[in-house]
């Protein structure tokens, strides 16, 4: 059997949510976080391995709200569970670190971080977004189907715009032009995208309002990528360093631009597969309550069992 990963960055910060961590959150009826739900639809999909990136510091807070839990669980199905952890001082050979630097180094670092603990083809998805069972299962079709000689064809799962925004306040999403064949031609990283009674607005730090098309398919940074490409990641980290216009004081090093930079200099293709999903997630403290809901139909309605895990065993 192919073995596919399923990597899960669980290092953010989370500091437009207002303390605590936000990824941890309590949002099922059993005290389940949005995690457990990805997971879940993962496992269902095909996938037998995790790989949970954090932080040092929130090791403690993570086992216990998920990790030591997950792994009986796994342990039962299964599926395999490692951990990678992203580090402030983990820097390219010859890096020097700069001078005050606190924020995490990004999401293109994160994935760089299980370098050591991917063999196999492996999906990229946020802990704090729930995306729905769709696009695991079009992600795991597409993986299983990897040989070497496929080492640069990459894919993501592409979600509408109107499916993504939340009721209260702005988020980022990457816009995604998408050529005739269903493969990504160039992603544009845009910030503050507002919901309105007529759609969605870009809105400018002067103030500014720009319409966008709320059919636009975006990038909700769920990815599906090769062993191979983790060497380009890191080929990538250092040209990061390299780079005069980069401010490394707060610089981030972001999966979906450096994706779309190997895009434009014809080092990948990244196919995109559908989906029409509604992703939700706990962006703002205010969230929490609407996903909380969300969480209760889904189980009304059969999508989940109650008892979470139950229809795997």
């Amino acid at each position: 059997m192919t073995k596919t990963t399923l990597v899960i960055m669980a290092a953010g910060i989370g500091s437009r949510f207002g303390g605590g961590i936000k990824q941890l959150e309590s949002v099922g009826p059993n005290g389940e976080i949005i995690m457990d739900y990805s997971i879940h639809d993962a496992i269902e999909a095909g996938f037998n391995k995790l790989v949970f990136i954090i932080r040092r510091d929130i090791e403690e807070a993570f086992r216990e709200v998920i990790g030591s839990r997950m792994e009986k669980i796994c342990s039962a199905l299964g599926v395999e569970i490692d951990y990678a952890f992203q580090e402030l001082r983990n820097l390219p050979e010859g890096a020097e670190f700069p001078e005050g630097r606190t924020k995490p180094w990004g999401t293109g670092q994160a994935v760089l971080a299980c370098k050591e603990i991917l063999q196999e083809p492996f999906a990229v998805i946020n802990a704090d977004d729930y995306y729905g069972k769709e696009a695991f299962v079009r992600l795991h079709d597409f993986l299983i189907a990897y040989t070497p000689e496929k080492s640069n064809d990459l894919c993501m799962a592409g979600f509408i715009l109107k499916n993504t925004l939340s009721e209260n306040g702005g988020v980022t999403r990457g816009i995604c032009q998408v050529d005739e064949k269903g493969y990504l031609c160039q992603v544009h990283e845009t910030r503050n995208i507002l919901k309105t009674p007529e759609g969605a607005v870009v809105e400018g730090e002067d103030g500014s309002r720009t319409p966008v098309d709320v059919e636009s398919p975006v990038s909700m940074n769920m990815w599906g990528l090769t062993p191979a490409f983790v060497n380009l990641l890191e080929e990538g980290f250092q040209e990061f360093f390299r780079n005069p216009q980069n401010d490394l004081s707060k610089g981030e090093f972001l999966l979906p631009i450096y994706i779309d930079q190997l895009l434009q200099e014809g080092r990948v293709t990244v196919q995109v597969l559908p989906t029409h999903d509604k992703w939700f997630g706990v962006t703002y403290q205010e969230d929490k309550e609407t996903v909380i809901q969300a969480f209760q139909e889904l189980i009304s309605k059969g999508v989940y069992q109650k008892d979470l895990f139950s229809d795997l065993t």
